[in-house]
């Protein structure tokens, strides 16, 4: 008896397992389903809305050419600021520091369409560095994927806080020229470029050595420097003769009986900046660098770095931009006839 009766509560433990485990294996996977939703439309609701550029907030469209389609693209004057502004500044960076960028954006849009300096009958920029860098809606979103929604109304909302505000400089909209990181200064507009600008001074700029961009480094081999710079090296590069501008950079460098700039070597050479040192081993040539960009104007990470520590962004427009000021386009009899061309 003993033998049968062994097996028999067996059975009966496994069937009573059963019955009571079953019914929760059914149920569990439409508990966490529904726990899945709850917590998937919970996060929905978390989300900001996009915040958004009202149509009436533009005075004129600008017409960009694209350049991969060779198409223009009508777009109107705030809503071409916020996709610059998306396209050549870090979203994450300070909301101050946004603004000021905003400010640079559509000052450089002005004053360029102001002047008639249109690419062609159709188009008044293009969509690259050569003027400012645009992407469009679409673009943004493929880049920017979930995250869309929430960078572009952080941007967006930097530019309604400053719309139609740009820096000008005896009344006239100024030539608002940025870049990425400094070397701990800017630059003298005449030191890079040939025309000198009176609110386009050296200015400090501590800040940027937070910048992953500030250092850099570059190796060529001597045989490449030459054929590039269309020299032959002496034996000793290093022994060359280097000049510095007022920002530390690279005035001029005579080297193989020739003179450069620093802005040619840069650009020969496809350097980050003009503020570059040069080592010499192996049959190669160490550039190594501070900065990344032309230095003139308004340094965006200097701009975030003002902004982490308080300033807002008339303090960083007015640092880069000596002796300018912020004035709304709408007072400016200059640009009356181009904003309100039927009064």
């Amino acid at each position: 008896m003993k033998n049968w009766k062994r097996p028999g509560l067996i059975t009966f433990s496994f069937l009573l397992l059963m019955i009571l485990i079953i019914p929760t294996l059914i149920v569990l996977p439409f508990i966490d389903s529904d726990k899945e939703q709850r917590i998937a439309e919970e996060k929905q609701e978390e989300l900001p809305e996009l915040v958004e550029l009202p149509e009436d907030l533009s005075p004129f469209n600008i017409d960009v050419l694209r350049t991969n389609t060779n198409k223009v693209e009508e777009v109107p004057l705030e809503q071409y600021v916020a996709r610059v502004v998306a396209s050549e500044m870090p979203a994450d960076f300070q909301p101050e520091a946004l603004k000021a960028q905003a400010l640079a954006a559509r000052t450089y849009i002005v004053q360029h369409y102001s002047n008639g300096e249109g690419v062609s009958d159709q188009a008044d920029v293009t969509d690259t560095v050569d003027h400012q860098v645009y992407k469009n809606e679409s673009e943004l979103r493929n880049q920017w994927k979930a995250e869309f929604d929430t960078k572009m109304s952080k941007i967006n909302q930097a530019v309604r806080e400053t719309a139609g505000e740009i820096i000008t400089y005896e009344e006239k909209p100024i030539f608002a020229a940025f870049f990425s990181t400094s070397n701990g200064y800017t630059e003298n507009s005449e030191d890079y470029w040939k025309n000198p600008y009176p609110y386009l001074k050296s200015v400090e700029s501590p800040w940027d050595k937070q910048s992953p961009k500030f250092l850099d480094q570059k190796v060529l081999s001597v045989q490449e420097v030459e054929a590039k710079l269309g020299i032959t090296f002496p034996v000793d590069v290093t022994a060359s003769r280097i000049n510095k501008t007022e920002g530390n950079r690279v005035s001029s460098i005579e080297v193989g009986g020739e003179e450069f700039s620093g802005r040619e070597i840069r650009e020969k050479l496809g350097l980050k900046s003009s503020d570059f040192s040069i080592e010499q081993k192996d049959g190669h040539l160490i550039f190594t660098t501070k900065g990344y960009g032309h230095g003139v104007g308004m340094s965006q990470y200097g701009a975030n770095g003002m902004a982490e520590q308080g300033s807002d962004y008339k303090e960083i427009v007015q640092h880069y931009y000596q002796g300018a000021e912020i004035t709304e386009m709408d007072q400016l009899n200059t640009l009356q006839a181009m904003i309100n061309p039927n009064e």
